[in-house]
């Protein structure tokens, strides 16, 4: 921590955070039983275009952590805004995530979930230690996007509920 520096609790942090609208992903992949594992992510962001590389976090505690530090394939599905369901579905616990999916087989076997706005596979490229979270950068190997004559809008977050970008 920076000399001098005031404390700030968890709770301030995550009401000022609470104004950043952001995106709203799942990452998806494999656990080494051979079980899909996916969560509801919205600590999505762009690193770099050439390399093609993106970042998203996760707490330490999670139980999906040992499945994304133990596999180096994942996918970033970004989901449309009538996906809000999909997105509360992920974020749920002692669930099945992944009932009545008609999911694809990505790289590394990583379940992809069909029908979303964008996805991502991705390589790891570096896990970096932050605090309380992993950062997972990833290297983009293949994207597919949502090409209907139609655009949908995205899902987004912001004060804790979702909204349509």
């Amino acid at each position: 921590m920076p000399e001098n520096a005031p404390l700030i609790s968890p709770d301030q942090l995550r009401a000022a955070l609470s104004e950043f609208a952001t995106g709203v992903t799942i990452v998806t992949t494999r656990g080494t039983d051979g079980s899909a594992v996916g969560l509801t992510v919205n600590s999505f962001n762009a690193v770099s275009l050439t390399p093609p590389l993106i970042l998203w976090s996760l707490d330490k505690s999670s139980r999906a952590i040992s499945a994304f530090n133990e596999n180096d394939c994942f996918a970033v599905h970004i989901l449309a805004a009538d996906q809000e369901a999909l997105a509360m579905r992920f974020a749920s616990r002692d669930v099945d995530r992944f009932a009545g999916l008609a999911l694809a087989k990505g790289m590394g076997d990583i379940p992809l979930i069909p029908d979303t706005l964008a996805c991502l596979q991705c390589r790891v490229h570096q896990r970096v230690e932050a605090g309380d979270h992993i950062i997972f950068i990833g290297w983009v190997t293949a994207v597919s996007r949502d090409e209907s004559a139609t655009p949908r809008a995205a899902l987004g977050y912001h004060r804790r509920l979702f909204l349509s970008v």
